[in-house]
């Protein structure tokens, strides 16, 4: 997340199916892919573009990280407070809650996407990794 851009939110935002184009070099395990924008996010991400230079970095990752460990976010399940790692842990648990089909989940979260079969074959168009998401995460909103 520290490394996207405005511009690349922007571009996003552009289209019908709004997807960022994550590249090999700003992602964790060095994966290009897609990843939706669920339209709640379309919306909150508008202020965050408006007025700025499309080179600079959409998010102040350590300054969020900082924050989070200072307000100390209670998790209602667990004894432990909430850390920026727990959104990719809610997505795979509510993942199996909906039902997301594992192929796109996969690709979207860069989990257990090695080997031949993710390197030479599986490249999904944008409009269709967004489509699958949205048949699954659609009607899941969250509380402002």
């Amino acid at each position: 997340m520290k490394k996207l851009t405005v511009k690349q939110f922007r571009e996003a935002l552009r289209t019908d199916r709004p997807v960022i184009d994550i590249q090999s070099w700003e992602d964790k395990i060095r994966m290009q892919h897609y990843c939706p924008l669920h339209p709640q996010v379309d919306q909150a991400i508008l202020p965050l573009i408006d007025g700025r230079s499309d080179d600079e970095k959409i998010f102040k990752h350590l300054a969020f990280e900082r924050w989070i460990r200072q307000h100390k976010i209670q998790l209602t399940r667990k004894a432990h407070h909430f850390v920026v790692g727990d959104l990719r842990k809610f997505a795979e648990q509510h993942g199996d809650i909906i039902w997301w089909e594992q192929s796109n989940r996969a690709y979207i979260l860069t989990h257990g996407v090695s080997g031949v079969e993710w390197t030479h074959y599986r490249h999904p168009l944008p409009e269709y990794v967004y489509d699958v998401y949205m048949k699954y995460w659609n009607d899941v909103y969250f509380v402002q």
